[in-house]
């Protein structure tokens, strides 16, 4: 493998403080980058200064969005040591999605040792207040200056980095969200279990609909039946109904999220009953009509968890929990941002220090 070489910025940025940064605005000084030559494989590991990317018009990025990426973060515990969770599930994850994309495997010890140096790299960024972290973008795109439908050739694979605050601005509050009955995100034997831009453009139609409705984010129904229940917005969905844990299975239009699936472990850890399976719109109306439809919450990297207050469908709202955070929605919360910021035991080992 070849060593990372690493060229330093001579005109450092001035870094924001305090907890109300905006997600996904504030760029670090540095980015990883590696180039993808056919015959020669992956090139040229580097950290250089965040700078823009120089590609041609015809670059098949544009024209056949060839690309995908990830979410992950860095975290600032009290003793100052900076962590990631979960970085080989995210690894892991993106190469399945270069693999359903037609995009070279990225070689996981390479990434991660990309990851680890970056992160390393930018420590002095990783903010240290209350709910902030260190957000991390990797994403691979196709670059073969040629207008023409086919695997690239070439390939750059980048990583950004952006210190955040809470994804949502009503922080951990409950939130609105709207059921879409027209548009759908993904359909089984598409890209929907991969982490591409196509998924999230098709999704912005409706969230903008959503937005000017008053409600913070969509509830998917698949693309088939525009029955069941898969997605809310950027996130994974669970729903707590008659004491049971209810979560749509990973059909193959659903990304298999990191958080999800740590959510889950837990829940089986604390005893708690969990279906992973069909749930229809129908089913979780009449929950909500019954009153058994007890908690519902969003799992993902961004917020972790965002439980959700209200559900509207077909013209008529439905309230859950009283509108209040659930015990349940609130005790995951707690014990995944207490693994990560190392406020609590990790007995999971899911954590890695850095620096």
């Amino acid at each position: 493998m070849e060593k990372i070489r690493v060229e330093l910025t001579n005109a450092p940025k001035t870094k924001p403080v305090g907890d109300a940064i905006p997600f996904g605005t504030f760029f670090t000084d540095h980015m990883f980058l590696m180039n993808y030559e056919k015959g020669k494989g992956w090139i040229d590991p580097r950290i250089v200064p965040y700078a823009p990317i120089s590609l041609e018009p015809s670059a098949m990025v544009f024209h056949y969005a060839q690309e995908v990426f990830e979410g992950m973060k860095a975290y600032r515990s009290a003793d100052g040591k900076i962590r990631l969770f979960r970085p080989n599930e995210n690894i892991a994850r993106m190469n399945k999605s270069c693999e359903r994309l037609c995009i070279p495997a990225i070689p996981e010890d390479i990434f991660m040792e990309a990851l680890k140096k970056l992160v390393e790299m930018e420590c002095d960024w990783v903010p240290s207040e209350p709910d902030t972290s260190l957000y991390i973008r990797p994403f691979v795109i196709a670059t073969d200056p040629q207008v023409g439908v086919h695997a690239s050739h070439t390939y750059i694979f980048c990583i950004i980095t952006c210190p955040v605050g809470s994804y949502y601005a009503e922080g951990i509050n409950p939130v609105k969200i709207m059921i879409e009955a027209e548009d759908v995100r993904a359909v089984q034997g598409g890209t929907g279990f991969a982490k591409c831009g196509g998924n999230y453009a098709a999704s912005i139609r409706a969230g903008e609909r959503a937005a000017s409705e008053g409600f913070s984010q969509v509830l998917w129904l698949d693309g088939i039946h525009r029955k069941y229940i898969e997605e809310v917005g950027s996130m994974n969905v669970m729903f707590k109904i008659a004491g049971k844990i209810i979560t749509p299975r990973l059909s193959g239009s659903v990304l298999p999220g990191v958080t999800r699936k740590s959510c889950l472990q837990i829940l089986d850890d604390w005893g708690y009953i969990v279906e992973e399976r069909d749930i229809s719109i129908d089913e979780l109306v009449a929950a909500a009509e019954q009153g058994t439809l007890e908690e519902a919450w969003g799992t993902g990297t961004a917020a972790v968890v965002s439980p959700i207050g209200e559900i509207a469908y077909e013209g008529k709202s439905h309230t859950v929990g009283g509108f209040k955070i659930g015990e349940i929605t609130q005790k995951l919360y707690d014990t995944l941002t207490g693994i990560q910021w190392a406020k609590t035991d990790d007995k999971y080992n899911w954590t890695i220090v850095v620096c």
